[in-house]
């Protein structure tokens, strides 16, 4: 493992106010918050009102689309003057994700009020024979057909000439786009434009399909009696393109994707899109996490222009109701995707070759172009070269253009680099250009690249503070240990999706640990082919378990994981695979250990306190251990937290009521035929508290009530049992004769009382003992001498 590139910051961990996590609490429901509240905190999350609505979107309060002012009532005006007039109207979009779901958006609500393919249509340019914006030859074809008005989406604040042509043809037009906006007002009947806003306005981050929605939200309200469909419906679409389109999803950009993601997750089981419903099986997504857009979704629309040029059938794949219609277009698009990816590492292999021939030590913008090099994908690979060497990349290609001498491109930014303006300081030398702070898609003459690359490296260095050079920075949010994740802290963090810019996916940084078992492989298409896009599986581990956890890391090769004698810092995210039904982390960046946690001695665990039984008193400086644990393991978790927040740690609990087993046995069944007949519901603590059992015992029990024939449901966090009629026949006794339910009673009976035995020693264990095993777990990298190790286990039980 080579040495880090990047800087590692690692949030603190803040002491919050008890009356804080109540807040979180009573907004969350029964759930574990503790993690949630220390991000919200960061976060600045901290008003009781912003936390209600940050959490649940039906508490919060959405800006009316009439907050644009005289642009978007004069904008609903028009439409209304072209609806009383029977004119024709086209919706003119963009061919990437966020485009294609405004075309959508405008398709499906103005459908309402005009007939579609007679007075409505749509124009998507051709990604690589037209690129963005408005064009010459499309205003031309829209005018031969007589059309009266244009209404753009996620493009058209720049077009000035194309906008002054369409003018001379008769052709008004209204312009929806969130792009930066031009010094001057375009010359249109209306612009509606986010960027008009004031910066901490909660619609000012809007993408364009948000834009569209807006509007269209606006015309629902200006003529509610027209419309058979509901604003509401739409807003799948507006999730899909906000998500895709990495815009910063706070206020009004939080609240609709949040709802929008309501609607995709509810595409699996009732596909009233039935395109975005084989979208999501072809990705082996639910629909219900935003990841399933920016990972799943998204990419396989951007990915038809890239590939094909023209993606106007992506609008019928989102709004077409036929199934076969759309799995046939959905085919072609996953297809596309497995192409792209193919052309993609092809790129970035090119690009790395042209890179090692750089002196980076000079360069503050990387500046890349190849004549063979598909336009399609240069925004992917600038991307992943920006990211990796923390500096803006910006790559061209002479495809297609070479009548023209012009070569053109894609650039991406990073950290707070406004690239919109940087490349704007060199417009001197630029065809066209057009974007956001973010991402800018640009041509120049080929003559023009030398001069471009010299002048756009030179207008950053006397923008950065002593012409220093950017570092890449990792930020872990969290520290975890390998033990605590899994099912609960994924359901925990879920609750501060969707994730995005302004919001990023929680950090969480596993210090001290190893890896084991790692392997790769390329990938497969739809046709069984391997393409040149790779991921290594592996499994990592820390002192803080006897098992390893499932990870990926994707785009890198087995030899890149360090070996299993190598300890290290990883940065990570959990994640839900649906397709492999496991939870597992996402590894984000590696370190080498950057220092070690001190050795501690059983005479120097004083911040371990045996306040077992009722001895000692509750202290805002000790962590205290209430439940009585039934494993080592247990503990673990508690003597890592306590040693890295620097608290003390007191063991107080008690042992519980010794119920016989086959009583907890009949108080099972006997909730489960509660819940049943009441209709009610109760999360796992419930459970685990009321029956006074363990992980293990419940699972266990939950067999039985099924052959029992209850059928158990987990829905957002809680357990939902009801009772089959097929079952009635069999008894509603456990004494059944079934031989398959009569193993499963053993197990669960046996179970149980191993679970008291456990309770009873952990009891009644020396404190000795305890801090012996705190010590081995808190060492630096599981180095305890053989004698300590062998002095601790001798001692245990099991």
């Amino acid at each position: 493992m080579s040495e880090t590139r990047e800087k590692w910051q690692i949030k603190p961990q803040t002491e919050l106010p008890e009356s804080y996590i109540e807040t979180v609490k009573n907004n969350v429901g029964d759930r574990p918050c503790l993690h949630l509240s220390q991000l919200l905190w960061q976060r600045g999350i901290k008003e009781p009102e912003k936390l209600a609505g940050f959490l649940n979107p039906e508490l919060y309060p959405s800006a009316s689309p009439f907050e644009f002012g005289e642009e978007i009532k004069t904008a609903v005006e028009r439409i209304v003057l072209a609806f009383n007039q029977k004119q024709k109207v086209a919706i003119w979009g963009d061919f990437d994700a966020d485009g294609i779901t405004s075309t959508s958006v405008l398709w499906e609500g103005l459908g309402e009020f005009f007939p579609q393919k007679e007075r409505l249509t749509y124009y998507i340019p051709n990604r690589i024979t037209e690129s963005h914006g408005l064009n010459f030859k499309g205003i031309d074809a829209l005018a031969k057909e007589d059309f009266n008005l244009i209404i753009t989406c996620d493009t058209g604040s720049t077009n000035i000439e194309e906008i002054e042509y369409a003018r001379g043809l008769g052709i008004d037009l209204i312009v929806t786009d969130h792009h930066t906006l031009p010094a001057e007002r375009p010359p249109v009947v209306a612009i509606v434009n986010p960027r008009y806003l004031p910066k901490e306005h909660p619609m000012y981050h809007l993408s364009g399909v948000a834009v569209a929605y807006k509007l269209i939200e606006a015309l629902y309200q200006t003529l509610p009696e027209i419309p058979q469909g509901h604003k509401e419906d739409l807003l799948d679409l507006v999730a899909i393109g906000l998500i895709a389109d990495l815009v910063e999803l706070s206020g009004d950009c939080r609240y609709l994707a949040q709802m929008g993601i309501k609607k995709i997750g509810e595409q699996l089981k009732n596909p009233t899109r039935p395109g975005v419903a084989k979208l999501l099986s072809l990705c082996k997504k639910t629909g219900d996490r935003p990841t399933d857009i920016s990972f799943g979704i998204g990419p396989r629309i951007n990915a038809v222009s890239r590939i094909m040029g023209d993606a106007s059938f992506c609008v019928e794949l989102l709004t077409n109701p036929d199934p076969v219609f759309c799995e046939k277009l959905a085919l072609e698009t996953e297809l596309a995707n497995t192409r792209r990816k193919s052309l993609q590492k092809n790129v970035a292999k090119e690009a790395a070759l042209k890179l090692n021939k750089m002196d980076l030590s000079t360069t503050r913008v990387i500046v890349l172009s190849d004549p063979q090099w598909p336009v399609g994908v240069l925004g992917l690979v600038a991307a992943e070269i920006a990211r990796e060497y923390c500096r803006p990349a910006i790559l061209l290609t002479t495809e297609g253009m070479e009548e023209h001498n012009l070569a053109r491109g894609s650039a991406r930014s990073v950290d707070k680099i406004d690239l919109y303006e940087l490349v704007q300081g060199q417009a001197h030398l630029l065809h066209r250009f057009g974007g956001h702070p973010f991402a800018a898609g640009l041509s120049l003459a080929v003559e023009n690249i030398p001069l471009f690359a010299d002048g756009i490296n030179q207008q950053l260095g006397q923008t950065l503070p002593g012409g220093q050079f950017l570092t890449a920075t990792v930020e872990t949010d969290l520290i975890v240990t390998v033990s605590e994740l899994g099912q609960d802290l994924f359901r925990e963090l879920k609750l501060i999706e969707p994730c995005g810019m302004g919001n990023p996916v929680p950090q969480l940084l596993i210090k001290n640990c190893w890896f084991r078992n790692p392997w790769h492989q390329n990938q497969k298409d739809l046709r069984g082919n391997k393409i040149s896009y790779i991921k290594t599986d592996f499994e990592i581990f820390d002192e803080s378990s006897e098992t390893g956890f499932p990870g990926i890391w994707w785009g890198h090769y087995k030899d890149e994981i360090p070996s299993e004698d190598r300890r290290c810092d990883a940065a990570v995210e959990l994640d839900f695979n649906t397709y492999k039904k496991r939870y597992e982390v996402r590894l984000v960046a590696l370190r080498p250990c950057s220092q070690e946690i001190p050795l501690v001695s059983e005479d120097r665990l004083d911040w371990i306190l045996d306040w077992r039984n009722g001895v000692g008193e509750d202290s805002p400086s000790a962590m205290l251990v209430r439940d009585c644990p039934t494993s080592w393991e247990n503990l673990r978790v508690q003597f890592r937290r306590a040693f890295h927040r620097n608290k003390k740690l007191a063991i107080a609990y008690s042992l519980p009521p010794s119920t016989p087993a086959t009583e907890i046995l009949q108080k099972s069944i006997g909730i489960a035929k509660y819940l049943s007949r009441t209709g009610r519901s109760a999360t796992r603590q419930q459970l685990l508290q009321k029956l006074g059992i363990g992980e293990m015992s419940l699972k266990i029990g939950f067999k039985i009530i099924k052959q029992l024939g209850f059928n158990v449901k987990y829905r957002a966090g809680l357990f939902h049992i009801s009772f089959q009629e097929i079952a009635a026949k069999q008894g509603q006794s456990y004494s059944s004769n079934s031989q398959e339910l009569s193993r499963t009673i053993e197990q669960f009976l046996a179970s149980v009382r191993e679970e008291q035995f456990r309770r009873k020693y952990f009891n009644e264990v020396p404190v000795a003992t305890i801090k012996a095993m705190a010590a081995r777990t808190v060492l630096a990298r599981g180095e305890a001498n053989s004698a300590d190790k062998d002095s601790v286990e001798s001692s245990i039980p099991f």
